[in-house]
């Protein structure tokens, strides 16, 4: 399936909650792999287009409720990014998403990143980050250097 939780360890933890591993239920999954960081409606996307005319492809509904399935599961992860639909990824190492106002491009890096300002906000308020949910909004360095530079002109 091109992800590193398998069919066979996801039909394990459906049937562990009296489920069963779908056609559907992979699909979804390996469509979250391949696509990294997507919203329910571009997993739907890819498997209309993945299913060709007249082929079977789930409605994006049903690409909800497996994505919430999955995530129950602790397969795939969501963060909100800003305005708009939730992305999903494959639950992996907890990453802090960046992403760039201007060109819409979303980087991961690690959470040790904001460990000073978890730790402040755990002392100060006793609040402990989600870092799974965390995403940071800003500009990245090319576009920087573009507007920089046309300015300069």
């Amino acid at each position: 399936m091109g992800t590193e939780h398998g069919a066979a360890p996801l039909a394990e933890r459906l049937r562990a909650r009296g489920l069963r591993l779908t056609a559907q239920r992979e699909r979804v999954l390996a469509a979250v792999a391949g696509l990294e960081h997507a919203t329910p409606e571009a997993i739907g996307t890819r498997l209309r287009e993945e299913a060709g005319p007249g082929g079977a492809a789930p409605d994006t509904s049903t690409v909800y409720r497996n994505l919430e399935l999955l995530e129950r599961l602790g397969l795939v992860w969501h963060t909100h990014l800003g305005k708009g639909a939730p992305v999903y990824h494959a639950a992996e190492q907890p990453h802090v998403h960046v992403v760039c106002q201007v060109c819409g491009e979303i980087s991961s890096v690690a959470p040790d990143l904001l460990d000073s300002a978890a730790e402040r906000l755990a002392a100060d308020l006793g609040f402990t980050v989600d870092i799974g949910h965390v995403a940071l909004s800003g500009t990245c360095r090319a576009c920087r250097e573009r507007a920089g530079s046309e300015h300069s002109s």
